[in-house]
C-alpha cells in the first residue's frame, strides 16, 4: 500500500511538469539525428503502407513537438483565452485526428 501511495505522490502535477521539463524536449525536437530517424521511419512507412504505424510514430513525434512548444511558453491561465493553451489543445486534437485516420479510417 505505502508503494501505491508514493507512486501516486509522484503523479502530482508539479511533479509531473518539473520532470517534463528535466527531459529537454526542445532539444530533441530540434536534434538533427532525431529529426533524420523520424523522417526515415515515416518515409519507410509510407513506402511499405504501413498506416498504423506510420500514425503511431507521427503521432508520438507531434506529440513531443507540441508538447515541448507548450512547456517553452508556459500555460498560465491568467486570462480566458491563453494562446499557447489554445495552440496545445488545437494540436492535439489536430494530431488525435490524423492518429485516427491513419490507424482505423485509411485502409486498403
Amino acid at each position: 500500500m505505502d508503494k501505491l501511495l508514493e507512486l501516486l505522490q509522484n503523479l502530482q502535477t508539479d511533479r509531473l511538469i518539473q520532470w517534463l521539463n528535466e527531459l529537454k524536449l526542445a532539444e530533441l525536437v530540434h536534434n538533427p539525428a532525431f529529426l533524420g530517424v523520424v523522417a526515415v521511419v515515416a518515409a519507410v512507412c509510407l513506402f511499405k503502407r504501413w498506416y498504423g504505424f506510420l500514425g503511431i510514430v507521427g503521432g508520438l513525434a507531434g506529440f513531443v513537438w507540441l508538447l515541448s512548444y507548450t512547456l517553452e511558453r508556459g500555460t498560465e491561465l491568467d486570462s480566458a483565452g491563453n494562446p499557447t493553451l489554445l495552440v496545445f489543445i488545437g494540436g492535439g486534437v489536430v494530431i488525435i485526428g490524423i492518429v485516427i485516420y491513419l490507424l482505423f479510417i485509411k485502409s486498403e
